[in-house]
């Protein structure tokens, strides 16, 4: 039975362990942390908690895959519930948007910003639907071989065109532009470097809506590390992998602080920097940066916002309404990106949501704060250009038996596109 390795206890880590161990491999996960699912995790401080990372999904498909191939159905083990508003939009003029999913529903919610501008929105989105079809068959859930693309593929990841450059060409209304952008400016990344095609998000958004689980998105990755029992894979959490053990240009085995792994099959689901046999075939690419997150523990009830509202400006506040309180309490998140010249609260008070004299419990988290905590940026590679797709690794690497899956091996830092690498990189090994 071949040995296989899975460096990194994050979602793509536990996806790539419960899907492989399904196919009959013997299957073995190393966690430096002390506890799994990194970002897919929880911050708690007294009685709070919140989400570390993401608070909703796309494509809730991928996760529903995820769970029938590895064993019992999603259904019988969470509630995955779609939200009714993706996210609400405020601008600076004082207009504001709250974008549901569905065409019918955003031309109707666009065009109370202005009259026709709901079918220019969905317009834009239309103009995706065949990138999203080449790109989901012959990229996304399909092995793949970065020297042999099909052409219709190699077409589109080639192209000029950045997603500014779309933006600006569709939409004279700045509004729409900054909604359309947003996903990318979230995670980090500077439109002029964004290929136009990633911005198929929208579409996806559109055609199957933004998902969350019934008690909060760490309940998935506490599902999922149960999973690794139930499929006999063995855990070292709080144990480093110092490096892969290369021969013959093959892998044979992991080194970590607790010794070496024989190994067959390595899949590496953290920042391949890490691993000095991989850090240097990445040197080309960069980490995105996370943004700075206040975790807020409040006292009453807290304002009345959707699942997630940004705040357009200089800084950008993404607000988030998930988490857990004691009874009389409440929860929320608040990103900022941008020139945060002073407190992140002060600044959320600027836009008339003022919770200071509320907040109870408070856990703030820098960017060098969340990198150091799970090893890694959560934002995956940063976008530099149409040749960035190409530098990264995954699921293939050029070391003969190692595989790669996660953030960084994905052209999206998302649970989506984590989870679709986590299934080429079991297509890709295939049953033991």
């Amino acid at each position: 039975m071949p040995r296989v390795v899975v460096v990194g206890g994050g979602f793509g880590g536990l996806a790539s362990a419960v899907r492989l161990a399904k196919l009959g491999h013997a299957v073995t996960l190393v966690e430096r942390s002390p506890t799994l699912g990194g970002p897919l995790s929880e911050v708690t401080a007294g009685e709070f908690a919140w989400d570390a990372g993401p608070t909703y999904t796309l494509l809730p498909a991928v996760v529903r895959d995820l769970f029938r191939k590895s064993g019992r159905p999603l259904e019988r083990e969470l509630d995955l519930v779609a939200l009714d508003v993706v996210r609400e939009h405020r601008f600076e003029d004082g207009s504001s948007v709250r974008v549901p999913s569905g065409r019918a529903a955003q031309i109707a919610a666009f065009d109370e910003l202005g009259r026709g501008l709901g079918q220019r929105w969905v317009d834009h989105v239309a103009s995706y639907t065949d990138d999203w079809e080449v790109l989901r068959h012959g990229y996304l859930e399909n092995p793949w071989n970065p020297d042999d693309l099909p052409r219709d593929v190699a077409a589109r990841l080639d192209s000029r065109e950045t997603l500014h450059k779309r933006l600006k060409r569709t939409f004279k209304d700045e509004r729409l532009r900054l909604v359309a952008g947003h996903p990318f400016v979230a995670e980090g990344h500077e439109l002029r470097n964004v290929p136009a095609w990633a911005g198929s998000t929208a579409y996806v958004e559109q055609r199957f809506g933004a998902w969350t689980v019934e008690g909060g998105m760490a309940r998935l990755g506490t599902a999922l590390a149960d999973r690794l029992a139930t499929r006999k894979v063995a855990t070292l959490t709080g144990t480093e992998v110092r490096d892969l053990v290369v021969r013959d240009g093959r892998v044979a085995a992991v080194s970590t602080t607790a010794g070496e792994l024989d190994a067959d099959v390595v899949v590496c689901a953290i920042d391949p920097r890490r691993l000095p046999a991989l850090a240097e075939h990445v040197v080309r690419t960069m980490p995105a940066i996370p943004p700075v997150v206040a975790h807020l523990g409040l006292s009453g009830e807290a304002p009345d916002l959707p699942h997630e509202l940004v705040l357009h400006g200089d800084p950008m506040l993404v607000v988030r309404t998930g988490g857990r309180a004691p009874s009389g309490a409440s929860t929320l998140t608040v990103h900022g990106r941008g020139r945060l010249s002073e407190d992140i609260l002060r600044a959320l008070a600027r836009h008339r949501i003022d919770v200071r004299a509320q907040v109870v419990e408070r856990v703030d988290l820098s960017p060098r704060d969340q990198v150091e905590r799970w090893g890694g940026s959560p934002m995956g590679v940063l976008w530099q250009g149409r040749a960035t797709v190409r530098r990264r690794l995954g699921p293939r690497t050029p070391i003969e038996g190692v595989y790669a899956a996660g953030a960084h091996a994905t052209p999206g830092a998302g649970l989506p596109f984590v989870g679709l690498s986590a299934a080429l990189v079991a297509a890709e090994v295939g049953s033991a």
